[in-house]
Protein backbone atom coordinates (compact mmCIF):
# COMPACT_ATOMS: atom_id res chain seq x y z
CA UNK A 1 0.00 0.00 0.00
CA UNK A 2 0.64 3.64 -0.74
CA UNK A 3 0.14 6.79 0.63
CA UNK A 4 -0.78 9.60 -1.79
CA UNK A 5 -0.82 12.87 -1.71
CA UNK A 6 -3.70 14.59 -3.60
CA UNK A 7 -5.70 17.84 -3.21
CA UNK A 8 -9.48 16.66 -1.84
CA UNK A 9 -11.54 18.21 -0.16
CA UNK A 10 -11.76 16.48 3.20
CA UNK A 11 -7.79 15.43 2.84
CA UNK A 12 -4.89 15.18 1.45
CA UNK A 13 -4.16 11.77 1.80
CA UNK A 14 -5.07 8.92 -0.20
CA UNK A 15 -3.91 5.08 -0.16
CA UNK A 16 -3.69 3.50 -3.18
CA UNK A 17 -2.64 0.01 -4.06
CA UNK A 18 -1.14 1.40 -7.55
CA UNK A 19 1.81 -1.27 -7.93
CA UNK A 20 -1.02 -4.21 -7.41
CA UNK A 21 -3.45 -2.59 -9.78
CA UNK A 22 -0.76 -2.11 -12.54
CA UNK A 23 0.38 -5.71 -12.28
CA UNK A 24 -3.87 -6.55 -12.62
CA UNK A 25 -4.07 -4.41 -15.85
CA UNK A 26 -0.85 -5.99 -17.06
CA UNK A 27 -2.14 -9.57 -17.00
CA UNK A 28 -5.87 -8.73 -17.92
CA UNK A 29 -4.29 -7.06 -21.04
CA UNK A 30 -2.38 -9.26 -21.80
CA UNK A 31 -5.16 -12.17 -21.57
CA UNK A 32 -7.36 -10.13 -23.53
CA UNK A 33 -5.02 -9.39 -26.56
CA UNK A 34 -3.04 -12.60 -26.96
CA UNK A 35 -4.70 -15.94 -28.26
CA UNK A 36 -4.86 -19.16 -26.36
CA UNK A 37 -1.34 -20.51 -27.61
CA UNK A 38 0.21 -17.16 -27.41
CA UNK A 39 -1.07 -16.77 -23.59
CA UNK A 40 0.09 -19.85 -22.52
CA UNK A 41 4.05 -19.16 -23.88
CA UNK A 42 3.57 -15.80 -22.60
CA UNK A 43 2.43 -17.21 -18.76
CA UNK A 44 5.10 -19.59 -18.75
CA UNK A 45 8.16 -18.03 -20.72
CA UNK A 46 7.63 -13.96 -19.84
CA UNK A 47 5.59 -14.34 -15.92
CA UNK A 48 7.17 -17.59 -14.78
CA UNK A 49 10.12 -17.57 -16.68
CA UNK A 50 10.78 -20.84 -18.40
CA UNK A 51 13.66 -20.87 -21.21
CA UNK A 52 12.54 -21.77 -24.39
CA UNK A 53 13.60 -25.17 -23.93
CA UNK A 54 11.27 -25.75 -21.27
CA UNK A 55 8.15 -23.94 -22.82
CA UNK A 56 9.17 -25.94 -26.65
CA UNK A 57 8.53 -29.22 -24.42
CA UNK A 58 5.55 -28.32 -22.22
CA UNK A 59 3.90 -26.78 -25.07
CA UNK A 60 5.21 -29.48 -27.60
CA UNK A 61 6.48 -26.58 -29.72
CA UNK A 62 9.02 -26.28 -32.40
CA UNK A 63 11.53 -23.66 -31.49
CA UNK A 64 11.14 -21.85 -34.75
CA UNK A 65 7.62 -21.46 -33.36
CA UNK A 66 8.42 -20.75 -30.07
CA UNK A 67 10.34 -17.79 -31.10
CA UNK A 68 7.43 -16.44 -34.03
CA UNK A 69 5.04 -16.50 -30.78
CA UNK A 70 7.72 -14.98 -28.66
CA UNK A 71 7.75 -11.62 -31.32
CA UNK A 72 4.27 -11.84 -32.08
CA UNK A 73 3.48 -11.58 -28.59
CA UNK A 74 6.21 -9.05 -27.93
CA UNK A 75 5.11 -6.70 -30.91
CA UNK A 76 0.81 -7.16 -29.94
CA UNK A 77 1.55 -6.14 -26.34
CA UNK A 78 3.57 -3.45 -26.77
CA UNK A 79 0.66 -1.76 -29.02
CA UNK A 80 -1.48 -2.91 -26.73
CA UNK A 81 -0.19 -1.33 -23.76
CA UNK A 82 0.60 1.83 -25.35
CA UNK A 83 -2.40 2.42 -26.97
CA UNK A 84 -5.05 1.60 -24.10
CA UNK A 85 -7.04 4.05 -22.85
CA UNK A 86 -8.04 6.16 -20.84
CA UNK A 87 -4.08 5.31 -19.63
CA UNK A 88 -1.92 3.22 -21.01
CA UNK A 89 0.64 0.83 -19.78
CA UNK A 90 3.67 2.53 -21.14
CA UNK A 91 5.01 4.55 -20.48
CA UNK A 92 5.19 3.99 -16.81
CA UNK A 93 5.53 7.81 -15.87
CA UNK A 94 1.93 8.57 -17.61
CA UNK A 95 0.42 5.40 -15.55
CA UNK A 96 1.38 6.15 -11.82
CA UNK A 97 0.59 9.42 -12.24
CA UNK A 98 2.57 11.92 -14.05
CA UNK A 99 5.70 14.47 -12.72
CA UNK A 100 6.75 13.78 -9.72
CA UNK A 101 7.01 17.00 -7.07
CA UNK A 102 9.98 17.28 -4.94
CA UNK A 103 8.55 18.98 -2.55
CA UNK A 104 7.18 18.17 0.64
CA UNK A 105 3.89 19.43 2.29
CA UNK A 106 4.37 22.01 5.08
CA UNK A 107 3.15 19.06 7.25
CA UNK A 108 5.84 17.01 7.18
CA UNK A 109 8.44 20.33 7.86
CA UNK A 110 7.28 19.70 11.88
CA UNK A 111 7.01 16.16 11.88
CA UNK A 112 10.22 14.52 14.00
CA UNK A 113 11.42 11.24 13.72
CA UNK A 114 11.21 9.03 16.70
CA UNK A 115 14.10 6.43 16.14
CA UNK A 116 13.43 2.42 16.76
CA UNK A 117 15.21 1.02 20.53
CA UNK A 118 17.35 -1.96 20.23
CA UNK A 119 15.19 -4.77 21.16
CA UNK A 120 14.28 -5.78 25.36
CA UNK A 121 15.21 -9.19 25.21
CA UNK A 122 17.51 -11.57 22.84
CA UNK A 123 16.44 -14.67 22.11
CA UNK A 124 19.00 -17.64 21.91
CA UNK A 125 18.62 -20.96 21.46
CA UNK A 126 20.25 -24.30 23.48
CA UNK A 127 23.30 -25.01 22.02
CA UNK A 128 23.21 -28.33 23.14
CA UNK A 129 20.50 -30.85 23.74
CA UNK A 130 21.44 -32.64 27.23
CA UNK A 131 19.61 -35.47 27.73
CA UNK A 132 18.59 -36.34 31.62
Amino acid sequence: MHLEFCAGRDSHKAYGRKVEEYLADFCLVSRRTLTGLEYDVFRFHFLLGADWKLCCWRLKLDRGTFFHTVYRIEQKLGCAFRELEPYSLFPLDEYFGGTMRNDLPAGYRTLKVVPIGPPRAVLRPPVRFSAA
